[in-house]
């Protein structure tokens, strides 16, 4: 059974940091082959990408309102992504999901909950 489980959510104040942590298992292919990302749904509002990078992270993407702010990294002997969030701001409050896409193999984790306080 392939599970993503997210940790590393809480509470924070405006322009403070937290690192969100996926853990992989149970996946039919390598975590290796994977293209990993992180995603965020806040109240009211349809979930959106945040970052995502290839397998072997040669290539990433940044939503445009957390470049500069946010880094993705992926540890593929551990099976685990990153997210490391700096400069928090209110606006960054969401569930975050963890996502792993291989072709047509995509899975999402249950989310952890970021709030950013002001």
């Amino acid at each position: 059974q392939v599970q993503l489980l997210e940790s590393g959510g809480g509470l924070v104040q405006a322009g403070g940091s937290l690192r969100l942590s996926c853990a992989a298992s149970g996946l039919i292919f390598t975590f290796s082959s994977y293209t990993m990302g992180w995603y965020r749904q806040a109240p009211g509002k349809e979930r959106e990408v945040v970052a995502r990078m290839d397998w072997n992270g040669a290539s990433t993407y940044y939503a445009d309102s957390v470049k500069g702010r946010f880094t993705i990294s992926r540890d593929n002997a551990k099976n685990t992504v990153y997210l490391q969030m700096n400069t928090l701001q209110p606006e960054d409050t969401a569930i975050y999901y963890c996502n792993a896409q291989y072709y047509r193999a995509d899975y999402w984790g249950q989310g952890t909950q970021v709030t950013v306080s002001s």
